[in-house]
């Protein structure tokens, strides 16, 4: 039977220490994360300051990703029901009752000054919110309280993209009237929502969202066939089978594709045009320019905080160490921590930008076909840094070219074999993939074993499914939904 008993052991185990862990955090932030880190950092230690005249940092906008122009389908069926129209008729006191309770939450009225006039305020621009726009004529339309208590609950639940995602007992039960809306009154509501502005709002799936807004069709016959397409062969239209489509609705490919594009042409997200939308910004921590015919890094002047130590109150405190205070004490080396690990930062990414740089030369000279194969332990070893740490550097960090922004992580791919014994990088391949699609007959797209052919016979050895996983990371659809009828 064994025995319980201490035992002491002596072990070594390294551990970061205060300063490095600083060091490591701040590394690895973002410009912007790291200028609120800063920030921060100036408004809680006395032993930081900052310049006051400070540029305003430089935003650079990134291209924004084009959502593609295509319709999903829905599996839940669509009913076509646009002839109800909602009873009107109720007193007068009710709805003006109703609607300054709507506008004393803030759906309408504009505030004014103390001496009545229009405040500077109120000269601004605001954006308008779907849900204030849809009440608002709401609020001006001849409704019972409780029709008009039912569409402002449906207009309170839409999603960012228009639809009403709840089923319509939900909404009855969010109403609490008395007595309880009856299943036909919450449809006449629903209807009713689904008549405004903009059109397509207030729909169930994407079908009805479409069907919605097929009024706007002027021939009839494109209306009709339209219809026809969206309610029962959603499916095909989503995959764009236009000889399929053909086939079955007795037409000629001509007309088939003439109708789809006109449904492509409305809007499946009409909630889309209202609000504010959260525009992500990126700002470049380093800019590369060609300088006398040689590529010279710079880090962006914009994104460099101004921080230094404040020696007055550090000389101050020296002064008076006797008073003992540990928690200033503490602040100070915090201070002096800040100051030397910002500046270790910004030097890092320079040194790890310059060496990436001059490892992609053909890549500024040439484009994303000359990108060689780069991994993060040759920047580690030519820097003199750990691999993790070179890691940390190249995410979330961006270099403005001439060609565009770039995250730093955007220059490393792994290197993939040619038929000479050489090799080339992902990035250049995936811009050999790009070009050939873009260089294809749209009545005879190239498909991804056609492409892995293709790429074979100029010495590339890429298999289907790796040029499959490319042709999707640079959003291009596959071979049938590429290909345009004769």
């Amino acid at each position: 039977m064994r025995s319980i008993g201490l035992r002491i052991e002596h072990k070594q185990q390294q551990a970061l220490s205060p300063r490095l862990q600083q060091a490591v955090r701040l590394l690895q932030l973002s410009s912007l994360d790291f200028a609120q880190e800063v920030h921060n950092a100036l408004g809680n230690n006395p032993f930081l300051d900052t310049d006051e005249a400070e540029n305003e940092p430089v935003a650079v906008e990134p291209t924004p990703v084009l959502a593609t122009d295509e319709v999903m389908a829905s599996s839940a069926p669509v009913e076509e029901s646009y002839g109800d129209t909602p009873p009107g008729g109720s007193s007068e006191a009710d709805m003006e009752g109703e609607r300054e309770s709507w506008q004393a939450d803030g759906f309408s009225g504009n505030r004014r000054g103390e001496d009545g006039d229009l405040t500077a305020m109120d000269m601004m621009a605001v954006e308008t919110s779907l849900a204030e726009y849809l009440h608002g004529q709401l609020n001006v339309m001849p409704l019972s309280s409780r029709d008009l208590v039912l569409s402002k609950v449906i207009v309170e639940s839409l999603d960012d993209d228009g639809y009403l995602r709840l089923d319509l007992p939900e909404v009855a039960e969010i109403a609490e009237l008395d007595p309880p809306a009856s299943p036909e009154e919450v449809h006449i509501a629903l209807r009713l929502v689904q008549s405004l502005d903009p059109a397509g709002i207030a729909a169930r799936n994407v079908g009805e969202c479409l069907l919605l807004q097929l009024p706007k069709v002027e021939d009839e016959r494109e209306r009709e066939l339209a219809r026809t397409i969206i309610t029962e062969h959603l499916d095909a239209l989503a995959a764009k089978d236009i000889n399929g489509l053909g086939r079955r609705l007795g037409r000629t490919p001509a007309e088939i594709e003439a109708v789809c594009d006109r449904i492509r042409r409305l809007d499946p997200r009409p909630g889309w045009r209202f609000g504010s939308s959260q525009v992500q910004y990126v700002t470049p921590d380093v800019v590369v320019k060609k300088i006398r015919g040689q590529w010279r890094v710079m880090l962006n002047p914009a994104i460099v905080p101004k921080v230094r130590l404040n020696h007055v109150y550090a000389e101050m405190f020296q002064r008076h160490r006797a008073t003992q205070n540990p928690e200033l004490a503490a602040q100070l080396q915090e201070a002096r921590w800040t100051v030397r690990n910002i500046e270790q930062r910004f030097a890092t990414i320079l040194s790890v930008s310059e060496e990436i740089v001059k490892r992609q030369k053909h890549f500024f000279e040439y484009g994303p076909l000359a990108m060689k194969p780069l991994g993060l332990r040759e920047i580690a070893d030519q820097v003199g840094l750990h691999e993790s740490t070179v890691s940390r550097v190249t995410n979330n960090k961006y270099m403005a070219t001439p060609l565009g922004v770039f995250e730093l992580k955007y220059f490393f791919s792994r290197a993939m074999a040619t038929a000479s014994g050489g090799a080339c990088s992902a990035t250049a391949i995936r811009g050999l993939i790009k070009d050939m699609i873009e260089a294809e007959k749209p009545t005879d797209p190239l498909s991804d074993a056609e492409i892995a052919r293709q790429l074979a016979q100029q010495g590339l050895v890429v298999a289907r499914r790796t040029v499959t996983k490319y042709r999707q990371l640079l959003r291009i659809e596959a071979v049938d939904r590429r290909r345009k009828p004769a």
